[in-house]
């Protein structure tokens, strides 16, 4: 099976994900370094997840979630997924 970049979004998901975890991070308070640290996850990956260049994992979803200290449910409603 092929691997699902970003740009193979063609519907926007991943833009949206990453909107909804970037607007859930500015209300927070974060950095994108410290929501990054926070989850496990690269700074420079973090980034990608946010402007929806990268196909995030449902475990990076969770940890991210956790980082935020909501749900993964919380993430993906924003998102309108």
């Amino acid at each position: 099976m092929a691997r699902v970049a970003g740009h193979q979004d063609t519907e926007g998901q991943l833009k949206r994900l990453g909107v909804a975890v970037r607007n859930a991070r500015k209300a927070r308070g974060l950095s994108q370094e410290a929501l990054a640290d926070a989850a496990g996850i690269d700074r420079s990956h973090m980034g990608k997840i946010e402007r929806g260049e990268r196909n995030v994992t449902l475990l990076n979803v969770l940890r991210i979630a956790a980082a935020l200290n909501g749900s993964a449910a919380d993430l993906l409603r924003e998102a309108e997924l």
